[in-house]
């Protein structure tokens, strides 16, 4: 059942021109998604490239690890098929099953659980990734017959200085990224597919994201994490294509042919210490992040968007931006010209139980190699940053996220399991 088809007839106007040109562009690799202007419309499910990485950024996040509990590669794969079907499904604004929630008989369980009926689309998106213990398993053992295909930039992450990891929501055999512009659209989306592998994966976390922390269209205005900073300034664009080219895609010579086209995954979740941060100044604010907080503009500079001038000195005979502030330490001139793509986004999970807001920034990074982006910025900050004394790593996620998928007989992991 077609969820769009609840929707009342006031709205179903407007709508249905937004879809038909979704539906006719579907043909085509480099469709235009979802913007924020059309939070109803859908994105496209098929393509070169997976959906939800240079996409748009929605408004929310769902973000779940799976454990795969079974040694059957065929379980595997056939859940693979299944888990891509729902999505496509889902992502154009249809029930998870083609029965759905309500079209079924009395004495069965719907094949949807229900709970996105009368919504539409909402730009969901839906993106897989792969770790490294689907490859091999803590214990060395190689499930499915795959820890050959490992990919060399799948790499396990180093423990960096100052990390609080918590094992419990870190890692996982299996991750999907939900993003939608409705948070319920993205929920449905994780509890559908955790209701059909049900006996074949089980969840092992998951974490709810609101207010995107970064732009990845240059249609986007820069969003603001809750330090109250603009963040994600210098992000890479879905319309940088040389620069997506460079960094962000991998490709076959990169040495795993199956992940060509595909990206590299990274989830930190950053716990901030919002009391403390509340009562730093103004000023002790700006010259840790290193830029100005109403503006966004670096400390060198006017505007947001103008490039950071490291070698300017204030009037102290000082580095206007400190040698130790995140922009410097993160920035692509000290990396050897390493970037990301940020998809991250805000979390407030209550209290801590001692009065203190559970909140911060679930970090999501792409990128072509984690071992030569990720890993040597990280290290500079965990080391250098002046933030680090307000922030706190507690989860870590790795994943391989493969090429999109080509067309209806195509599915999720196609390529690494051929």
């Amino acid at each position: 059942m077609d969820r769009r088809k609840m929707i009342g007839l006031a709205g179903a106007g407007a709508f249905g021109a937004a879809a038909a040109g979704v539906v006719g562009s579907q043909l085509f690799d480099r469709a235009e998604p979802a913007r924020a202007s059309d939070p109803g419309a859908a994105v496209p499910f098929y393509g070169t490239h997976q959906a939800g990485i240079v996409t748009p950024a929605q408004d929310r996040l769902h973000f779940v690890a799976f454990d795969v509990i079974t040694d059957k590669r065929d379980e595997l794969i056939a859940l693979l098929q299944k888990w891509t079907a729902a999505a496509a499904r889902m992502t154009a604004g249809k029930d998870a099953g083609s029965i759905g929630a309500v079209n079924g008989v009395a004495e069965a369980a719907p094949d949807d659980t229900g709970e996105a009926l009368g919504l539409p689309p909402s730009g969901l998106t839906l993106t897989i990734g792969f770790g490294p213990t689907l490859f091999r398993t803590a214990e060395g053992k190689d499930r499915f017959g795959i820890a050959g295909k490992r990919p060399d930039a799948l790499a396990d992450l180093p423990k960096f200085a100052k990390d609080a990891l918590k094992p419990e929501i870190s890692g996982g055999d299996i991750c999907v990224q939900a993003c939608a512009h409705d948070p319920q659209v993205a929920v449905h989306a994780v509890r559908n597919l955790a209701r059909i592998g049900f006996g074949v994966v089980s969840v092992r976390w998951s974490q709810l994201g609101f207010g995107r922390t970064s732009s990845t269209s240059r249609n986007q205005q820069t969003a603001r994490n809750l330090f109250g900073f603009k963040d994600g300034t210098a992000n890479l664009k879905a319309e940088d294509t040389a620069l997506l080219d460079e960094h962000l895609w991998a490709r076959a010579g990169d040495g795993a042919d199956w992940m060509a086209g595909g990206s590299y995954m990274v989830t930190r979740k950053i716990r901030m210490v919002i009391e403390t941060w509340d009562r730093t100044s103004l000023g002790e604010q700006e010259a840790i992040i290193g830029r100005n907080k109403g503006e966004g503009a670096p400390l060198s500079g006017a505007k947001e968007f103008d490039e950071p001038v490291f070698s300017t000195n204030g009037s102290d005979g000082r580095p206007l931006i400190p040698a130790n502030s995140h922009v410097r330490l993160a920035h692509p001139e000290m990396n050897d010209g390493a970037r990301l793509l940020r998809r991250g986004y805000n979390f407030v999970d209550g209290s801590d139980g001692l009065g203190r807001l559970d909140a911060g920034l679930f970090f999501i990074a792409y990128q072509r190699d984690p071992r030569k982006q990720f890993v040597p910025i990280q290290t500079r900050l965990s080391r250098q940053d002046a933030l680090n004394e307000y922030i706190r790593h507690v989860s870590s996620g790795l994943f391989a996220c493969p090429a999109g998928i080509s067309g209806t007989e195509d599915y999720w992991g196609r390529a690494l399991f051929a």
